[in-house]
């Protein structure tokens, strides 16, 4: 099943030219982990963006998130559905060579897992019908990202788009730290460039 739904990822890409991870492991950028992964990755392609992933059936089902995400619960992000990835993208940091698909510069800027918080008439909901809903609650436990988040299904701005809100908790409304730095290597942008070519 999790073959299937990387399709659309496999044909996009020629894994001869791209160095992105073809296979659905390993699990996660912290063999540690416990639980359901998430990762997010600063993405200097033909426009900068971060892209969200959340593990959900054994593949990371992502959103770009153009202006990126915050604590700030007032703040609502577009969040926009792209194809799923494989789990072992989770640790993928590097250059995408110029004439691949989505060629640019990829960091991971936080990762960890989550819990799905979703809940109805007091009872969790499966994440999978959550998806299919267009009504996620997942709490985050990263290292930058902390605590509750919702992404919420829209017609608007765009049809088929997302908004991405943090919800009110002990977290909301702090600073992130290390902006610019990757939570897996301690990386800035230049010098993941720089050091793949």
């Amino acid at each position: 099943m999790a073959q299937t739904k990387l399709k659309t990822y496999r044909k996009k890409r020629d894994f001869s030219r791209s160095p992105e991870p073809k296979n659905n492991t390993p699990k996660s950028p912290s063999k540690k982990s416990k639980g359901p992964i998430f990762v997010v990755q600063l993405h200097h392609a033909s426009h900068k963006h971060y892209d969200l992933r959340l593990e959900i059936n054994r593949t990371l089902v992502s959103w770009a998130v153009p202006k990126g995400i915050s604590n700030n619960t007032k703040i609502k992000r577009l969040a926009i559905p792209t194809e799923n990835h494989p789990r072992s993208y989770a640790r993928f940091e590097g250059v995408i060579p110029q004439g691949n698909y989505g060629a640019g510069t990829v960091m991971v800027w936080d990762y960890g897992t989550f819990k799905n918080i979703k809940k109805t008439n007091g009872r969790p909901v499966a994440l999978s019908t959550c998806l299919k809903n267009g009504q996620i609650e997942v709490c985050l436990k990263g290292k930058k990202l902390h605590g509750n988040f919702a992404l919420i299904k829209t017609n608007k701005p765009q049809k088929g788009s997302w908004l991405l809100v943090k919800m009110k908790d002990a977290h909301a409304n702090k600073a992130i730290t290390d902006k610019t730095k990757s939570a897996l290597t301690g990386r800035t942008m230049q010098q993941i460039k720089r050091e793949a070519t």
